[in-house]
């Protein structure tokens, strides 16, 4: 079984800052990381690889200072490790990285062997967005199971495959053949601690480093800020309330008690919403 695993080296978001003028994410000098996220995925995949055997292929779009991630992700016990890096994917958002990262993994399929998993975490701590793992899944028409907890059972023979994802409404109990796209959930495994064999064998491993061309991506006008449709007209900071909590004090107070204060204390504060609630009862 070969599964390809995308992560993202990502600023530590304690120590983010914003471009004034442009509104994009400054990069330099900032700690990066990998998307926390992202090791979640990481981890289910190394275990499926260990129950089922196989390889895992870590592969990441950024520049060249991104290799640090991925050969932190060798430590964790990955196969193999491929960087994206080509200065024309600078500025890409959501949509020109999905099909960057979409075409690298058709190039992967055919250097190293169709992937049966592609695993992704739900989002990423600087975006936000939840949309390039969809986004691949729909550019290699691969069904996807997005939000997921748990992978149930698989069966590698059959190529079937079970896991439990999380909706609006609880859980879903969802089967599927592969090949399919996954986005894994927080907190849904323990992940490991690499071995000291993996990471001597990270130090000195070689990461595969592509161009756009080497990729086989040609059209271009797809990727980089050409390829990017998103335009983020401005960033601010959230301005602070002046306007304290208001504390209810529970001793001795039933739950009906505390009902009345706590409705008491909104109308008080917000005496139009009693008038608009009488109203719209009294019709």
């Amino acid at each position: 079984m070969h599964i390809v695993i995308c992560i993202k080296q990502v600023p530590d978001s304690a120590q983010i800052r914003v471009h004034p003028v442009t509104n994009t994410i400054m990069r330099q000098g900032v700690p990066t990381i990998i998307n926390p996220y992202d090791l979640f995925a990481l981890e289910e995949a190394l275990r499926l690889r260990d129950a089922h055997g196989g390889e895992v292929t870590v592969l990441t779009m950024g520049p060249p200072m991104a290799e640090d991630a991925l050969r932190k992700a060798l430590t964790y016990g990955a196969d193999r490790a491929v960087l994206l890096t080509d200065r024309c994917f600078a500025g890409s958002d959501t949509l020109a990285t999905s099909f960057a990262l979409s075409r690298a993994i058709v190039r992967i399929g055919e250097t190293f062997g169709a992937p049966d998993i592609v695993f992704a975490g739900k989002q990423t701590i600087d975006g936000d967005t939840a949309q390039v793992g969809p986004g691949i899944a729909k550019r290699l028409g691969l069904l996807q199971f997005t939000y997921v907890a748990k992978i149930a059972s698989i069966d590698v023979d059959a190529r079937e495959i079970t896991v439990k994802r999380r909706s609006e409404g609880g859980t879903q109990m969802l089967k599927s053949r592969l090949p399919c796209l996954i986005t894994m959930l927080e907190g849904t495994n323990e992940i490991r601690r690499g071995s000291l064999e993996d990471a001597m064998r990270a130090a000195r491993g070689q990461i595969v480093k592509w161009s756009a061309a080497e990729a086989g991506i040609e059209d271009l006008n797809k990727c980089g800020l050409r390829g990017s449709p998103t335009v983020v007209k401005r960033v601010f900071a959230p301005t602070t309330r002046a306007e304290k909590a208001t504390q209810i004090d529970m001793t001795d107070k039933t739950q009906h008690d505390l009902a009345d204060e706590l409705i008491a204390s909104i109308f008080t504060r917000q005496p139009a919403l009693e008038h608009e609630l009488a109203f719209d009862g009294g019709q």
